[in-house]
């Protein structure tokens, strides 16, 4: 049986977005569903690092422990960690993968989508 997805949105940082999918996270698992978080892209200074060495954004990590999850890259599979105000470290399956201004990341984050579909096809 394939999944059913749900999206959580918002149109604001810090409107409680991630702690509302950490509570669905648990209240699902707890009622018996497998259920496990999943964020595309994730902009975050505070990453966590998984027992294999990767990074991932901390939300989605607190989310799969909600989950009953051990927390894996696949569930924040682009990771942007910002190094100036116009620039940020991309982070890939969790491995720093290079350093990009705003203008390049819009100009070329349309091939990470592939990134990003593989991961979910999983």
């Amino acid at each position: 049986m394939k999944a059913k997805p749900i999206m959580i949105q918002g149109t604001a940082s810090s409107s409680g977005k991630s702690l509302m999918t950490a509570a669905l996270c648990r209240i699902f698992h707890q009622d018996g569903f497998r259920v496990a978080p999943f964020k595309a892209q994730n902009m975050s200074n505070n990453s966590f690092v998984t027992r294999d060495g990767l990074e991932m954004g901390r939300a989605q990590v607190v989310q799969a422990y909600a989950a009953g999850l051990e927390p894996d890259v696949r569930m924040n599979p682009v990771l942007l960690k910002p190094s100036s105000d116009t620039g940020s470290q991309v982070v890939l399956q969790g491995k720093p993968s290079f350093i990009m201004n705003a203008r390049e990341w819009h100009e070329t984050r349309n091939r990470l989508r592939c990134t990003i579909k593989n991961v979910m096809n999983l």
